[in-house]
């Protein structure tokens, strides 16, 4: 009898701990929370102070709305219905800049409109036609520089723009391998980085605009001298180098001979990542590098560390940042935001210590029902170490998760990074029951030199194989179905996407091609004009198209569909620049043929992704069934 009681207590125990490790039904969350454009965004302040603005949407685009501080109500002076509008800033105190393209054609052009929504002007309304902001120049109300590749495509000269008169002034006739300008704080220019026999990077200086530009410092692309800004008296640079280191640093260096001065600080880890400058102070007051999880900062000024130790601690949760002040820097835009959120903005009065919110950007989100993005690390095959980040749906933890099914989901660019945060890409899967995991493969940005290195031609083999690895590591941590695998990825990671249905056939169940690259010789053949100028190195990092066609044509997946056999669903804009529309239409072609499973969206629309709103809920629903069709267990026709 004693012997039954203790049975059936071990029992009602292990009924309970079953119980306690089972998580509690999620509350489906519908689509459009995730991704319908935010209530409010995109918060910047007047020079004067007196007034905020922000993006919200009209009829689903995003237009330009201004508030007066202290006051409860706005107005929209912009009336854009066909696209968003991409960026804005304040022009002066009474006037905004914004710029915006044509279905996703990523040829920006420049308006301009009064803050009562009065006098609006294209400034650079030129069909083809590509503007880049070249200096907004805070300190000069009517003028900024701005940088049109109007007389030749492939690139770009800097005029000085009067905003009253709309007057464009050429200030240097792009000689055809500048890619970039820099100017004093006097607004003058008076740097250019330029290409050099195609893989070679130069630094060109002047003290004055009434002299020529000349050379400097010639380095190899893979070397990196990156001027912030002047010191104060315009006379030497704070710079991000990783000159004879393998991890950029931040140092001082003398422009006019690129001799570095001075370290003033480095991380044995990460990449430096820029500066923080005061111009109403004119000085340095912080610098940091993105880590595993959120930025950390190195303070160089103590009013500047309490400043921002006061709003942390009120913040205590989140990662906060400054993303607009006044002239006077006095009155601060924060934006602050965590895995659970997509952010909130706040007013802070520095002489008051005082912070008010003034918007959430997407107030129908509960923190409580989204899921923790985990920071996780793993080896490579060959020894690398790997982070990434893991997220697993709502009342998993890394303790009870077991054969959950998982969304594979590698980051563009290649050379760009995932970082901790929300997404709600990831918060929609797992909010639908799947795993999520995201890694920065060999060439993801801010981990040196060598890490960047490493995946030069190195596309469909070693930086695959990071992903590979990434998701064997999980197989043996017991937390996904090994029968559940999906793969989904954007741009390069849509190429991911595709390699690992063709060079690991057996690795995923299904997968999501999103504006991804297919064949390598066509990707390299339809770059945007304004990228020629950086082809030799593009081939240095991908590959030349002859000198090594047999690679290249090794990893084409295109190349390989016939070894592709898992079902694939591809998405892309018809206007594409970056990854042109042939590289899905080949793809597409060559699994119908052999009868592969595949479907195929593409948007006249849209461009690289899908900004416009009603195509984003259409792309995530049909993402929803596909994912649904093929990894649950009650799969539908």
């Amino acid at each position: 009898m004693k012997s039954n009681y203790l049975n059936i207590g071990i029992w009602t125990f292990a009924l309970f701990f079953l119980h306690a490790c089972t998580p509690k039904e999620v509350r489906q969350i519908p689509l459009e929370d995730f991704f319908k454009n935010s209530e409010k965004t995109s918060y910047s302040i007047s020079p004067d102070g007196k007034y905020f603005s922000y993006m919200a949407p009209y009829q689903n685009r995003l237009n330009i709305y201004i508030q007066e501080v202290g006051r409860d109500t706005a107005i929209r002076i912009t009336n854009e219905t066909e696209r968003d509008i991409a960026g804005y800033f304040w022009g002066n105190n009474n006037r905004l800049l914004y710029l915006k393209d044509t279905g996703g054609d990523e040829n920006y052009q420049l308006y301009g409109i009064n803050l009562d929504g009065s006098d609006a002007k294209a400034y650079t309304a030129i069909p083809g036609v590509r503007t880049t902001i070249i200096d907004p120049l805070e300190e000069i109300d009517s003028l900024i520089i701005i940088g049109t590749n109007q007389r030749n495509p492939q690139v770009f000269d800097p005029y000085r723009l009067n905003l009253e008169t709309g007057e464009m002034t050429l200030l240097a006739e792009n000689p055809g391998n500048i890619q970039g300008w820099m100017t004093d704080h006097d607004g003058k220019l008076r740097v250019a980085y330029a290409i050099v026999d195609g893989v070679n990077t130069q630094i060109l200086y002047r003290e004055t605009e009434k002299e020529p530009f000349r050379p400097v410092l010639t380095t190899s692309f893979k070397e990196e001298l990156n001027f912030e800004t002047f010191t104060p008296d315009n006379k030497l640079v704070y710079a991000v180098s990783n000159l004879g280191r393998d991890k950029a640093a931040l140092v001082i260096v003398d422009p006019s001979t690129c001799q570095e001065i001075e370290e003033l600080y480095a991380n044995d880890r990460y990449d430096i990542a820029g500066i923080g400058y005061s111009n109403a102070q004119k000085k340095i007051t912080n610098t940091g590098y993105l880590a595993h999880k959120g930025m950390k900062r190195h303070f160089f000024d103590k009013e500047a560390e309490t400043q921002y130790k006061k709003i942390q601690a009120q913040l205590p949760d989140y990662e906060i940042g400054t993303t607009a002040m006044n002239k006077a820097e006095d009155m601060k835009i924060i934006y602050a935001a965590n895995d659970k959120t997509r952010g909130s903005y706040y007013l802070y009065d520095v002489n008051k210590d005082q912070l008010t919110k003034i918007a959430d950007l997407a107030p129908w989100i509960n923190p409580n029902e989204m899921a923790s993005m985990l920071p996780i690390t793993y080896k490579s095959r060959d020894g690398l170490e790997i982070e990434g980040y893991l997220t697993l749906p709502s009342g998993y933890t890394l303790k009870n998760a077991r054969n959950l099914p998982v969304i594979v989901n590698p980051h563009g660019g290649p050379w760009a990074r995932d970082m901790w945060g929300y997404n709600p890409e990831v918060q929609f899967l797992a909010n639908r029951g799947y795993a999520v995991l995201q890694m920065n493969f060999r060439g993801s940005t801010g981990y040196g030199r060598k890490f960047t290195e490493s995946s030069y031609k190195q596309w469909g083999q070693n930086m695959q194989n990071d992903i590979t690895d990434g998701v064997q590591w999980l197989i043996e941590q017991g937390i996904v179905d090994p029968s559940k695998i999906a793969i989904y990825g954007g741009s390069y990671g849509g190429y991911a996407t595709l390699a690992g249905l063709a060079f690991t056939p057996d690795l995923y169940a299904c997968a999501v091609d999103y504006v991804g690259v297919s064949n390598l010789f066509t990707f390299l053949n339809t770059i945007p004009p304004y990228w020629k100028p950086m082809l030799d190195m593009m081939y240095e990092m991908v590959g030349h198209p002859v000198q090594d066609s047999v690679m290249l044509a090794n990893y084409s997946p295109a190349l390989h569909a016939d070894k592709i056999k898992a079902p694939l669903f591809v998405v892309q804009g018809a206007n594409d620049p970056r990854v042109n529309k042939a590289e899905s239409d080949q793809m597409v072609a060559a699994l119908k043929q052999r009868g592969v499973e595949v479907d195929y969206m593409v948007k006249e629309n849209e461009g690289h992704g899908f900004h416009n709103e009603e195509n984003r809920f259409e792309f995530y629903r049909a993402m929803e069934k596909f994912f649904d069709k093929h990894l649950k267990n009650d799969k539908t026709e």
